[in-house]
């Protein structure tokens, strides 16, 4: 009987500061599955992956019939023009290997790849939501995905979206009415047309102004929840003499690194926490990621998806133009016509709103 594998092969992420945010289109060996998760054997080590984000791949290693699908597992005769996890139609079968559909001169010897043998278009849990071209999605400008009675927006590159956060149909119609190349998954509304109704604009506004007050203060919540862990790890580890902790803060390159050192000992762990490009930097919840990282812990999913903040606050760092301004007294410091909101009719963008210096 063939030898069965599994892979996963990454579809999507929920959000950047996901470790398989950048990896999308590759595929990993599957461990098996843990609650909701596929658990994977990268190349650092067993890491987890939500099932919704991946395809399952099931192969069997032996020779392939014409007309099967192959996995590429060990590119060798492609001459760099495949890699791994690159799929094929077997065309002509031979002894040494086959030749495939998608090249008329290249061969894949045996040894290269593994049959599927499972639909691989189709996720292990689909649900029947249908399938949405990954080239639409990383065309698209804003994203929602519906999920029940929501829509939750996954993708934004104006910045006025909020990664994660639920929008009503009302709301995203009016959206799309205002902003060109919106995608719904699935399309389930005509989210491309153009609305009159005055009443629902209104509806849409209202509830946008919500979703924002709910995400400020969660954010809020999950600052202090970051505050107290790392208190409270820095004193267990102080009581019980297991490690030396210290936090480094760079500001210029919007990270935290924590180092945890042995008492009488040279030997350290380190763990780091970055800001994504896009993302406000927050040295409150840096270091409780970094710090639980240098200690082997599990970072709370809270601490990677915080919302994005949505109020300008004494102390906050925005940018406006090219340029950051710190706010002090309800205005940014610089010239005195910048406003909050507005400079040179570009939304402000809060970037750092970890506010140390106010006590806050």
């Amino acid at each position: 009987m063939a030898e069965t594998k599994k892979y996963v092969r990454i579809l999507k992420a929920p959000c950047r500061s996901i470790w398989y945010a950048d990896k999308i289109g590759s595929i990993f060996p599957s461990l098996g599955t843990w609650e909701n998760a596929y658990k994977v054997d990268s190349p650092d080590r067993a890491l987890y992956i939500r099932k919704e984000d991946v395809e399952l791949i099931v192969t069997e290693k032996r020779p392939a019939k014409v007309g099967e699908r192959v996995l590429l597992i060990a590119p060798t005769n492609t001459k760099g023009k495949h890699r791994v996890g690159d799929v094929f139609t077997v065309r002509e079968f031979g002894e040494t290997g086959v030749h495939v559909t998608e090249d008329e001169f290249m061969t894949l010897w045996h040894k290269e790849y593994e049959v599927i043998v499972n639909n691989a278009n189709k996720n292990e849990e689909a649900d029947g939501m249908e399938s949405v071209n990954q080239t639409a999605i990383d065309t698209a400008s804003t994203v929602f995905e519906k999920v029940g009675e929501d829509y939750i927006g996954s993708k934004s590159r104006f910045g006025d979206i909020l990664i994660g956060a639920p929008y009503s149909e009302a709301f995203v119609k009016a959206y799309a009415n205002e902003r060109k190349d919106v995608l719904v998954i699935p399309q389930t509304i005509e989210y491309t047309a153009f609305l009159h109704n005055e009443e629902m604009k209104k509806v849409a506004k209202s509830g946008q102004e919500a979703i924002k007050d709910r995400a400020q203060a969660r954010r809020d919540e999950i600052v202090e929840q970051a505050k107290a862990d790392v208190e409270r790890l820095k004193e267990n580890n102080i009581r019980l003499r297991t490690f030396n902790i210290s936090l480094e803060v760079n500001r210029k390159d919007r990270s935290v690194e924590a180092i945890a050192k042995r008492p009488k000992s040279n030997r350290a762990f380190y763990g780091i926490a970055k800001a994504a490009p896009n993302d406000c930097f927050n040295v409150h919840i840096g270091k409780a990621i970094a710090l639980r990282r240098a200690l082997g812990l599990t970072v709370p999913d809270e601490y990677l998806n915080a919302p994005q903040p949505t109020e300008v606050r004494v102390g906050d760092v925005v940018q406006y133009s090219k340029r950051c301004a710190t706010v002090v007294a309800g205005r940014p410091s610089g010239p005195s016509e910048t406003k909050l909101t507005t400079a040179n009719g570009l939304a402000t963008r809060i970037i750092d709103d970890s506010r140390e210096e106010v006590g806050e």
